[in-house]
This record gives C-alpha cells, sequence and structure tokens, in this order.
C-alpha cells in the first residue's frame, strides 16, 4: 500500500476554489471521487494526520497513488461535477446506493408504432413511460388486468404480435376484450396510441376524469334504453373505482411528494422513500448502503437524491414538486437549484415537523427500521455467510484454532451505581442465549471499569475451573466473587461454566483487554485468546499490542463481532435497569418484620406518604384494615428507631410508582 507521503501535493498547489477531487491508485483507477467547497482545506485534511481518520478512509488514502482536482465555478457545478464521476468512474470507496430488491414498474412503450403495457424491472429505456415502482409484483399484475377491461391496450410480446398478425387471429385476450386487438386491423394505429395515453393519464392520478365521462355515457346509455350498454359500463366505472381506491388517501388530493426515511449503524444504513402522487402512495422502493467512508445523516440524504434522482433525470415527472427527509442534506441550496433544473419547476425539500406528512415520515421510518433489521438477521442466519465470518475472524486475530464459542462481556452503570456486567456466548456464529450470565458488581470491583471487567473474567473462569476440577479448592466457588451470578430463565440441567470459550470478547479498549488477560493469567488459564472491540473507531484491540486491529468496515467478521457487542450491551443494559429499578422503590418499610407488599400498599395509600406514616401513633395505625395492636406497634417502633439519633442513615427515598413522587422515608 502506498505512503499518503509520497503522493501530498504542496499545500501551495492546491487551489481555495471550489472543485471536485479524485484519488487513482497506482493503475490509474479512480478510488474516491469527492467535492469540497475550499479543495486546499479539504484536500489538507487527509495528508495531515492520516492516523486520525475513520479506518475506511485511512485505507482509501493508503489505496491510493495519487490525486488530482477540477476547479468548477461554483458549488452547484461541484455538485453535477461529482454526482456525473461517481457514475462514470463507479469508485470503490464512495457510498453507493442499491436497491435491496428489484422493485417493478409498470411501463407503456410509446415508442413502438402500437404502444404496448407491461411491468418490467432493470434498466430504463428511451420513449418507454414508467409508473412505480410497486411492491408486491401481483399488485401490479392485478391493477393492469383490472384497467384493460377500460383500457384494452396491447400487452402481447412483439413475437405474439407478429404471430396474430400473419394469421389473421387475435390472442385470447383479443377475443375476451381486453385487447384492441391493432394485429388484426380491429384499431388505427392512431386510436390504440389514443387509448396508450389514456391508460397513462389514468396511472397519472387522472382518475376521476375518466371515472365522471363514463358516468355520463352511462346516463346517456339508460336515457336511450340502452341497458346492455349501460350495464357494462356501469362495470368498467367499477373497475376503475377498484383500481383507483386500492391506493390509501395518506394526504390532500393535490399533493405530489416523495418521503423520504432511513435507519442506520456504524456499517451499513437502510433507506425507504414512498412515492405519494395525488395524496396517495402509488410506490414504495428501498436500498440498502454500506457506509464506505465517514458520513454524517445529512450527507447520506445529499448522496441518496444525487442517485435517486440523477439516474432518471430524462424523466422530468419523477421529481415531485415537493421531496421530505429526515435531515437536510449537506450544500442544501444546491440540492434545491440542481433538482429545479432538472424538473424544471421548484422542488421543495425539507423535514415536516407535524401534521399527517410528519406521522407519514415516521411510518416510512419504521419501515426502514424494519428493512435493516431484516437485512441484518438475514446475513446472521446464512450459514455461509457466518462460516466465512469465523474464518475471516480467524485470519486476521492470527488464531491457531477455529472460533467454535465466542462469549463476549460488558459492564454498565450509571455514575459507579448499580454496577452490572453481561455475558452472553455465540457458538458457530448463532446466539446460544441458555448459556448467557448477569454478574452483579460490588466493593471495591465497582470502583472502575477496569476493576468491574478483571472481576467479572475471574469469577467466570474461577467457576470454569471449579467445574472442570471439582476437588479444588477456589476462592469464591460458592458465589461466583463479590456478587451473585444470575442466569437466563430456564436454564438447561447442566453445568454453567464448564465449556470454556475460543475468544473472549470485552467491550473497550486496551485497558479493559489488558485487565481481562490479566484476569485469565491470574489464574493459570493461556488457551483462551482475549481482544476488544472500541466503538467510536471500531478498533479492535489485542492484549499485548500498542496498536489495534483494523478490519475493513464492510467484513463480515467486524459485521460479527459487532452483533456480539451490541447483544452484550443489551443484555448488560436491561439487567441494570432492573436493578437501578428495584433500588430506586426500597422504604424504610422493607424493613419492617412480618408487613407484607399489600399492607405497605395499604399504609402508603391510606396515609398518603412515608413522612405522614412516620407521624402516626399506634391507634392511628391500627385503623388501616389488616394491622393489629401487634403489627402496629412493631411498625411504630421500626419508624422510631429509623428516624433516630445515632442509628444508621435511612435507605433511600422510595418512589411511589403511580403517580412518580419522590416519598420520604
Amino acid at each position: 500500500m502506498a505512503d499518503p507521503a509520497t503522493y501530498r501535493p504542496r499545500t501551495g498547489e492546491i487551489p481555495q476554489d471550489p472543485g471536485v477531487y479524485r484519488f487513482r491508485d497506482q493503475h490509474r483507477r479512480v478510488v474516491y471521487v469527492g467535492k469540497a467547497k475550499n479543495l486546499r482545506s479539504r484536500l489538507n485534511s487527509y495528508f495531515a494526520n492520516p492516523r486520525g481518520l475513520m479506518p475506511r478512509t485511512r485505507a482509501m488514502v493508503h489505496t491510493a497513488a495519487s490525486v488530482e482536482w477540477t476547479v468548477v465555478g461554483s458549488e452547484l457545478e461541484a455538485l453535477q461535477l461529482e454526482y456525473t464521476w461517481i457514475k462514470e468512474f463507479n469508485p470503490r470507496f464512495n457510498v453507493m446506493f442499491r436497491d435491496d430488491k428489484s422493485y417493478p414498474y409498470l411501463a407503456v412503450t410509446l415508442g413502438e408504432k402500437y404502444p404496448r403495457v407491461q411491468v418490467m424491472r432493470g434498466d430504463r429505456r428511451k420513449d418507454t413511460r414508467y409508473f412505480g415502482p410497486f411492491y408486491p409484483a401481483k399488485a401490479i399484475r392485478e391493477t393492469v388486468d383490472t384497467l384493460l377491461r377500460v383500457f384494452p391496450v396491447r400487452t402481447c410480446s412483439a413475437g405474439v404480435f407478429k404471430r396474430a398478425e400473419r394469421s389473421g387471429r387475435p390472442c385470447l385476450l383479443g377475443y375476451i376484450d381486453k385487447c384492441s386487438a391493432p394485429c388484426v386491423g380491429r384499431i388505427s394505429p392512431e386510436d390504440h396510441r389514443e387509448l396508450a395515453n389514456q391508460f397513462c393519464d389514468f396511472m397519472s392520478g387522472q382518475a376521476n376524469r375518466f371515472i365522471r365521462e363514463l358516468e355520463q355515457k352511462m346516463s346517456a346509455a339508460v336515457a336511450g334504453l340502452d341497458y346492455e350498454s349501460a350495464a357494462r359500463i356501469r362495470d368498467d366505472i367499477a373497475a376503475l373505482k377498484r383500481v383507483f381506491e386500492r391506493n390509501t388517501v395518506v394526504l390532500s388530493e393535490d399533493t405530489d411528494v416523495d418521503v423520504f426515511a432511513l435507519a442506520e449503524d456504524e456499517l451499513e444504513a437502510s433507506i425507504q422513500v414512498f412515492h405519494v402522487r395525488g395524496g396517495r402512495i402509488r410506490g414504495q422502493r428501498g436500498w440498502m448502503v454500506e457506509k464506505v467512508e465517514d458520513m454524517s445523516t445529512a450527507d447520506l440524504v445529499e448522496h441518496l437524491l444525487q442517485q435517486v434522482y440523477g439516474e432518471g433525470s430524462s424523466s422530468n415527472n419523477r421529481i415531485p414538486r415537493e421531496v421530505l427527509v429526515p435531515e437536510m442534506p449537506s450544500n442544501e441550496e444546491q440540492m434545491r437549484e440542481w433538482l429545479r433544473r432538472l424538473r424544471g419547476a421548484a422542488v421543495d425539500i425539507r423535514v415536516p415537523q407535524r401534521g399527517d406528512k410528519a406521522t407519514l415520515l415516521g411510518t416510512v421510518a419504521q419501515n426502514a427500521a424494519d428493512s435493516l433489521r431484516l437485512h441484518k438477521s438475514r446475513r446472521a442466519g446464512d450459514i455461509t455467510t457466518r462460516s466465512a465470518a469465523l474464518q475471516e475472524l480467524q485470519e486476521a486475530l492470527e488464531l491457531p484454532m477455529p472460533l467454535m464459542r465466542i462469549e463476549c462481556f460488558d459492564i454498565s452503570h450509571v455514575q459507579g451505581t448499580n454496577v452490572v456486567a453481561s455475558m452472553v456466548v455465540v457458538e458457530d456464529g448463532l446466539p446460544r442465549k441458555s448459556d448467557y450470565r448477569r454478574f452483579s458488581i460490588s466493593g471495591d470491583a465497582a470502583r472502575d471499569d477496569t476493576s468491574s471487567m478483571y472481576d467479572v473474567i475471574s469469577r467466570r473462569f474461577r467457576n470454569y475451573l471449579a467445574e472442570r476440577n471439582p476437588l479444588d479448592s477456589l476462592p469464591g466457588d460458592d458465589d461466583g466473587g463479590n456478587g451473585p451470578v444470575e442466569q437466563e430463565p430456564k436454564m438447561p440441567a447442566r453445568q454453567k461454566f464448564a465449556y470454556p470459550p475460543n475468544l473472549v470478547v470485552v467491550d473497550g479498549g486496551q485497558p479493559q483487554v489488558r485487565a481481562a488477560a490479566r484476569a485469565l493469567e491470574d489464574l493459570g488459564i493461556d488457551d483462551v485468546f482475549v481482544i476488544g472491540l472500541a466503538k467510536r473507531l471500531e478498533e479492535v484491540w489485542l492484549p499485548e499490542g500498542d496498536f489495534p486491529v483494523i478490519l475493513p468496515r464492510a467484513s463480515e467478521g467486524l459485521f460479527l463481532l459487532q452483533r456480539i457487542r451490541d447483544e452484550a450491551h443489551r443484555f448488560a443494559l436491561a439487567y441494570h435497569r432492573q436493578k437501578r429499578g428495584k433500588s430506586m422503590t426500597v422504604s424504610v418499610l422493607d424493613e419492617v418484620p412480618g408487613l407484607g407488599p399489600a399492607k405497605r400498599r395499604a399504609l402508603l395509600k391510606h396515609f398518603g406518604s412515608v413522612r405522614k406514616l412516620k407521624a402516626a401513633s399506634v391507634e392511628e395505625l391500627q385503623e388501616v384494615p389488616g394491622v393489629g395492636p401487634a403489627l402496629a406497634g412493631t411498625i411504630w417502633r421500626q419508624l422510631a428507631e429509623g428516624s433516630g439519633e445515632g442509628t444508621d442513615p435511612a435507605p433511600a427515598p422510595a418512589v411511589n410508582m403511580m403517580t412518580g413522587e419522590i416519598l420520604d422515608s
């Protein structure tokens, strides 16, 4: 890989104007295209401190062997040129949006002598009118079948059309009046084209016009006593209304808008868009993108709009009057001007704050989140992907054995209080939830994260040694250390810790990794490897290394580590919230012998607060149902001791879970 210092341009050579730059590798292939308001400032940021760059960006500057730039007149020209070059060179380090599925479009081939209606996927063709995309494909096929009753446009392929033309006999659709049969001359080319144009007008949202025209024809037929024709027209009206009402009304009828939303994590982002035309959702589309460079949400939105509307710029009808986004794109004004030029009219880009449009944006965002979750679950469930991830991780860490079992540990607390830890287990790349464990940490071990990590690792593997050698006497065998070890419910009846992992992953950087390694060393365990995953830059730390191991941002191995780390964090956080909730509801009444939860609630309900309860006499306490003289005396003495001088401090205030009131205990 090249050293960035070998091709770094001199600062004085780089202009301070807006422009577009290209990084090329040793084979002159373009590996990255970017734009900048100030070329000098942007390019210097790549070379000033390469170690401080994001991992993928750092890989890019080391892959490249040269950089060149082009000065343009404005930021708008930079935006246009950047998009043009990204489409031309397809650089490996640029963010590229790809469809998470091949969406079907309804296409009308207006460039042919006899236009044809068909469902199409893939690249767009010249002189073809597109509607959609639609999902699923079955829905649009049913729509076409219904509309052919009113607009009998040709749907057959060129081969079928020519065969019918030679034989002089139409196909089945011609006989059942779902095709006007231009192949045998039943309709002229001009009239057939008019039918195709009417079909396009209906799909463009002019349904009410056609329904009104048919209703007028039906009335005229009834007036002329032509009831058979009136009945056919009635059925045509019903067919059009079925198609028209199939799309849900979400906004006012004069609203044309595209609604974008995204859900993202450190590695990937899921994008969804709803196409609303005439107030109705006419189509949906989605993309998955790998974050191969350091990008904010605003940058993602900018690149998304570039690629969505740039690829179909010849079809100006695809750009609506309004575009709703979760966050305003970078270079907001330049993006508006670029879209205005593509559409030929103003385009409003904004973030809805309230009302129906904000609600619809929330729905689109939920679809994006579901799509991202489904994408990750499919990747995690694929045995080929899991095997590749485990193999890649083994090779990157230079481990001598396959990673059959991985355990990940995470510490959770709030400013040192209620310190807990979690252990999650992955076997063959899949979670084994029956082996998950939770640790409660107290005393000196809870003073900082490294001490907590040392304590948890020691307890886990001390139990492992005890179960492997039951005759050995090890400190802490009974309770696993200075706090309880909890397990998931319904644990199988087998030894809890007897099966050791091949790899231990800790959530944290070098200090946590070294604490875990020291704990294993103190126990005499030398066949378990330890690494740490630091969240900020997703760096992999080894106990003996001064520098982290950088895995490719899109690698399956890193994805597996992140998934394990996130699961450990979720499991630890759930236990921490549970423990914190219990500690917040501790009250002096908990210490009263013979006073159960029902009577505690009755006392608090009767007196309103612990303060009033403390001021009550024995006789007043007996007024509470279920509290007799003996129990009243016990409660009175307990409350008096709790508030007296020279005694231990009272427990933390209780919280009334019904009202949220902090009670004085």
